[in-house]
């Protein structure tokens, strides 16, 4: 299960397809070659969007996996 406080970075060693999945929403994970280092909840605080939401999407998306 995704959650907030995952590592972004191991979250794209995990499930890579995460990167486009949050590139869509405008999320950028990796920026010149680098993954951000920080924790998934941030980065989309960062982004004003809406959390739990953008978390149940991902763990929708890839639950599978």
């Amino acid at each position: 299960m995704i959650t907030a406080d995952e590592n972004v970075e191991e979250l794209l060693e995990r499930y890579p397809e995460a990167n486009r999945f949050l590139m869509k929403r405008g999320i950028i994970c990796v920026q010149c070659g680098e993954t951000y280092w920080g924790k998934l909840g941030d980065l989309i605080d960062d982004k004003g969007l809406d959390k739990k939401q953008i978390i149940s999407e991902l763990n929708a998306e890839f639950e599978e996996y």
